[in-house]
């Protein structure tokens, strides 16, 4: 019997976006995700549910007008390279890439709907 989608975890975060097709472009961009669902809305234009899937966490988003602000941390093999893809993608700085005394090196960016990504390595270099 299956009660969940093949390799999806149990847990997932849910991200309410003002635009999922942004968001979805972003995390393809700097995280190499891949589209798993895209569900446009039958009542309009637009996406009423997505999901995309980064490294082994799925990703998922419904459009609502008024979205607030979330944050996702990522830990990435390379965090300088993805912290620049992030940037070259359209995000906006939130925090420079620094050394955070917990032995991550994190920085912050911002994708076109506010999202805060937190891109980190683990590297054990503490303060």
């Amino acid at each position: 019997m299956t009660w969940k989608p093949e390799k999806y975890s149990s847990a997932s975060p849910y991200l309410m976006v003002r635009d999922a097709e942004l968001t979805l472009t972003f995390v393809e961009a700097v995280f190499g995700a891949t589209r798993l669902r895209v569900h446009q809305r039958k009542d309009g234009p637009g996406i009423a549910h997505a999901e995309a899937r980064i490294d082994d966490t799925i990703i998922m988003m419904g459009e609502v007008p008024e979205a607030a602000e979330a944050h996702i941390h990522v830990y990435v093999p390379d965090v300088e390279t993805t912290f620049a893809k992030a940037i070259a993608a359209g995000g906006k700085l939130v925090q420079e890439l620094k050394r955070s005394g917990d032995g991550d090196h994190r920085g912050g960016v911002a994708d076109g709907n506010g999202i805060v990504w937190w891109i980190s390595t683990q590297d054990d270099d503490r303060d």
